[in-house]
């Protein structure tokens, strides 16, 4: 089987799809690699070291997709690329799908087996593929070390022969992967940290890893089977930000991570919180690419509302882009073993397996996924 790995065309995209020791792994295991000359340059792995890897060289994508039984990318691919696809070849990358109807229609017309790696179900088996998660985590981090950078005042308490210095207050919305991370990495850096989740079950989690549980009485709330937080009503939202915004107005450091798998992110940080925290006090919204949490952020900026710093930085993992990039190709990796036949040297498609099952979203010429359907008939 032949594997194509291209270079991001996203020059803003720092991370890289797999790196060289994976690489390695696929070829011991009887496949035909070749990346695309460059594509691991902006994490300082050289074409010679995919080479010593046991991969081949191409110069231009065209020469990779005309071979490629597979495709493994990060980023979702152009529309125009679609065209340049073999039929029936394997495409997994991240698709954004509830979001990219016209390109995920474009895969299906091309007859791609088009894996989504934002679907690959949060089971125990498929933790180790799970690159949503993995980013998620490194997006948390990023988060709170990007807040202890920008404020204009330390996190830990410190003494001092001038006097006590009080530690900076961290709050933390959603205690998912990203949330607990953000929390963990808080702590560590020495602030006074809370947090608060819509699912009561994750308290425990959330004093775990050194926060105070913000208890907020929302009524019946919950979570799906994958893990993610349910939608809340417009009046449980209302009664969540009426008890966020004491939090808020205390607190240096806001930190948003609530995301609704499938749907917009919900607006949980209004400008009249905004308008009560105190000015030098600084909000990261780590939903910004799914819509934001917060009122007045802005995809890919930083700015100022009433004296308050919102930070809406995309791509927050790629700060850190080599272990981002060492955690996406190891989750590829798993991905592809797990399912590689030893004797035929392929990636058979095994259309009962749940994983399987749940990532593939085009497939035989149509949309596969339900999930899908369902959304863009709403649309």
């Amino acid at each position: 089987m032949k594997i194509f790995i291209p270079k991001e065309s996203d020059a803003r995209e720092l991370r890289v799809p797999m790196i060289p020791a994976d690489v390695e792994k696929l070829v011991k295991k009887g496949a035909q690699v070749v990346v695309e000359s460059g594509m691991g340059i902006s994490c300082h792995y050289h074409d010679t070291l995919y080479e010593k890897a046991g991969a081949g060289i191409v110069h231009t994508p065209v020469e990779g997709f005309a071979m490629a039984d597979m495709v493994l990318r990060l980023r979702k691919p152009a529309i125009e690329v679609v065209k340049l696809l073999r039929k029936d070849a394997i495409h997994v990358s991240f698709l954004d799908p509830f979001n990219s109807r016209p390109l995920i229609q474009s895969l299906a017309e091309h007859g791609v087996n088009a894996l989504c790696m934002e679907m690959i179900p949060r089971s125990t088996i498929a933790q180790k593929m799970d690159a949503l998660s993995s980013q998620a985590s490194l997006g948390g981090y990023v988060a709170a070390v990007l807040a202890a950078e920008r404020l204009n005042r330390i996190f830990p308490m410190m003494m001092t022969p001038a006097g006590t210095i009080q530690p900076s207050r961290v709050f933390v919305i959603g205690a998912g992967v990203a949330g607990l991370q953000a929390i963990a990495t808080a702590k560590r850096l020495g602030a006074r940290v809370e947090a608060f989740d819509t699912r009561p079950a994750v308290a425990e989690q959330i004093r775990s890893v050194g926060a105070r549980f913000v208890e907020i009485d929302l009524g019946e709330t919950g979570q799906t089977r994958d893990g993610y937080a349910k939608a809340l009503t417009e009046e449980q939202l209302q009664k969540q930000r009426e008890g966020m915004a004491r939090v808020c107005a205390l607190s240096d450091v806001v930190i948003t991570t609530a995301q609704v798998f499938g749907r917009k992110a919900p607006v949980i940080v209004t400008r009249e919180m905004i308008a009560g925290m105190k000015p030098g006090s600084l909000i990261i919204d780590l939903a910004i690419e799914g819509g934001g949490n917060v009122e007045g952020a802005v995809l890919g900026e930083e700015v100022v509302v009433n004296g308050v710093r919102i930070i809406g930085l995309d791509n927050l993992p790629g700060h850190v882009c080599i272990h981002a990039s060492q955690m996406y190709s190891a989750n590829l990796t798993s991905l592809v073993t797990h399912f590689w036949d030893e004797e035929a040297k392929s990636f058979p498609l095994k259309l009962e397996d749940e994983i399987i099952q749940s990532a593939l979203v085009t497939a035989g010429g149509e949309i596969r996924s339900e999930l899908l359907k369902k959304h863009y008939e709403s649309l």
